[in-house]
């Protein structure tokens, strides 16, 4: 099996000794287990006579308040160490404040007559279910950051003991449910070596907070609270998700020495952070970031970027109880562009539908996710073409950010010119109401379409007369190409990146917009893998856009390639007849021609 040269020398595993969690932030780290098993308590329901109902009312006030204080003092506290944290904690604050959980809870204390802490709880059960009709697992993780503020005003009406985290007098790895960013904060603590979770996924704020401290991190590992005990000896591996309980010596010794190996390759990567993205006789690819949401535009930075080739817009639609309305869509997006300007910001327009769907936009007398098969119905550009006035806001708050640098606007799951077209017309019309209103915008702004679906490959040097730039969204290509879903656990084996097809259609895409002299990038999950880049460079693409932290790795890759060499290997693998012999050519050819990158084991 074919691997990058930061998983080299892998120890032997007795595989029914490990356990496999998601690993949320990289690091190998061996310690005792400190497991908590703690509960938020909850009082029972209450009536409570009308007499007492206002004074209810204050008490509740009066934890929000004090929960807001609590979390004022920590941004305080961080203010100066950790800024990519302050702004997830600031959307906490604003969680205390929102009518979902400050006003909900305070109309069911006064209309139902019952306890604050009942209340919150109801509160917070109608939230859940939001929640829970969204298939998007981003998306739905968001759910987790409106518990633990119920949970931090729960703990101040009921009484709670002090954080224990900030008392433990060994070096542990602390176990868990789950944890919140502001408890992961606290894990600063020099005896706090890393963590791991029954909750949680990679995109958690929890996560994120964890990889900005660089605290090693497994998440989503089921039971693990009841699996290990106080004490149990402990290796957390937060770069492949595994856990060994009560390892052996040779075991510990093994994974000391891997460790070792992964952080000597850690600082060889951060050299690459801030040199050129290019071969060495000159040929150049942008490596841009892939983000949900601003926390990570600190990220974006740390790795290097150059510029963000693709911002989801969906995070502002589903994580409030209100829709977004076009100010606040303008200041999100006038502070990405400014953040990274003179860089290119490209910003997808709302991507609903398929898999993401919220009860909370307008419905048009269509529910989406009563739809029988979304992943071909009212979706992406389809559902803002049929909502003129959301996609209308939208595109007000694109076009008034542009003035503050290189704004882009890409269009999801274009599939044929008349949806260009009739969505270049509806961005002519604001440009024009903009004029009137005397309100500034850049008239030269950029718009390309992602090509994600067979009819927009086809078409592509039509559209290519239509747009500034193409962004190949691979996730989905590969999905509507090969008619897999790779969330199905009966064919999710056949979901090939490396499928001729799929490699054909990337080229096919890259030679049209070329004639027609447009820059043409990749932005889905391909662009990251590090086996991939060599192919995708030898493709042709003008960009790739990964998750930040992999823009180092496949920057160093680029920097050991010479541009013939590429355009060879691009060559080689579009002669294969299935993905099995492009993987088995590969298996062949990286470790030769990238020796320190690339082993065989």
């Amino acid at each position: 099996m074919m691997q990058g040269r930061d998983c080299t020398k892998k120890p032997v595993e007795s595989e029914e000794q490990a356990l496999f969690g998601v690993g949320a932030s990289p690091g190998i780290v061996t310690a005792r287990a400190q497991v908590f098993k703690r509960r938020t308590s909850r009082a029972a329901w209450r009536r409570l006579p009308p007499e007492m109902v206002e004074r209810e009312v204050c008490r509740f006030q009066e934890a929000v308040t004090e929960a807001e204080q609590e979390l004022q003092k920590l941004r305080v506290t961080f203010a100066d160490d950790l800024s990519d944290a302050l702004s997830i904690i600031d959307s906490h604050i604003l969680m205390l404040k929102d009518r979902m959980i400050l006003g909900r809870t305070i109309e069911i204390i006064r209309q139902e007559s019952i306890n604050a802490e009942w209340a919150l709880a109801k509160a917070l059960g109608r939230v859940k279910k939001k929640f829970e009709t969204i298939a998007d697992p981003y998306i739905k993780q968001r759910f987790s950051d409106v518990k633990y503020v119920a949970d931090r005003i729960f703990g101040l009406l009921s009484g709670r003991e002090d954080d224990v985290l900030t008392d433990i007098s060994e070096k542990v790895i602390v176990i868990g449910h789950d944890f919140s960013p502001e408890d992961t904060l606290h894990m600063q603590a020099k005896n706090i070596l890393g963590f791991i979770t029954e909750e949680g996924g990679v995109t958690s704020h929890t996560a994120i907070v964890a990889r900005s401290l660089g605290i090693p991190a497994v998440v989503g590992l089921e039971n693990i609270t009841c699996l290990c005990a106080s004490g149990d000896e402990i290796i957390l591996d937060g770069f492949s998700g595994r856990v060994y309980l009560n390892p052996t010596p040779v075991q510990l010794r093994q994974y000391r020495e891997y460790d070792k190996l992964h952080q000597s390759f850690s600082e060889e990567l951060s050299l690459y952070i801030h040199l050129a993205s290019e071969t060495p006789d000159g040929h150049r690819v942008r490596l841009a970031g892939n983000i949900e949401m601003t926390d990570e535009v600190q990220a974006v930075l740390r790795y290097g970027a150059e510029g963000i080739g693709l911002f989801r817009s969906e995070f502002d639609f589903f994580s409030r109880e209100l829709l977004p309305d076009e100010e606040t869509l303008t200041r999100t997006y006038s502070e990405l562009v400014r953040t990274l300007a003179p860089q290119p910001v490209t910003i997808r327009t709302l991507d609903i539908g398929g898999d993401k769907f919220s009860n909370r936009l307008p419905h048009n007398g269509i529910r989406l996710d009563l739809e029988r098969n979304p992943a071909l119905g009212l979706r992406s550009i389809r559902y803002s073409l049929r909502d003129p006035t959301l996609f209308t806001m939208q595109l007000r708050a694109l076009l008034r950010a542009s003035v503050h640098g290189n704004l882009r606007i890409l269009l999801p799951m274009i599939s044929s010119s008349s949806e260009v077209r009739c969505a270049k017309g509806m961005v002519r019309q604001i440009m024009n109401k903009l004029d009137q209103e005397e309100i500034p915008f850049d008239p030269e702004v950029s718009i390309g379409i992602m090509i994600e679906v067979p009819s927009a490959v086809i078409l592509a040097d039509i559209l290519a007369d239509e747009v500034d730039f193409f962004s190949i969204g691979t996730n989905d290509l590969i999905q509507y190409s090969l008619a897999i879903d790779r969330g199905n656990q009966y064919v999710a084996h056949m979901y090939e990146p490396f499928h001729p097809a799929v490699l054909r259609m990337i080229k096919q895409t890259v030679a049209a917009g070329h004639r027609r002299g447009i820059e043409v990038s990749m932005c889905g999950e391909m662009a990251g893998d590090v086996v991939s880049a060599p192919v995708l460079f030898g493709l042709g693409l003008d960009e790739l856009s990964m998750r930040p932290s992999a823009i180092p790795h496949v920057r160093r890759i680029l920097r050991c390639s010479e541009h013939r060499q590429l355009t060879e290997l691009g060559r080689a693998v579009l002669g294969c007849s299935d993905g099995g012999e492009v993987r088995n050519f590969l298996t062949r050819y990286l470790p030769e021609n990238y020796p320190q990158e690339f082993c065989c084991s």
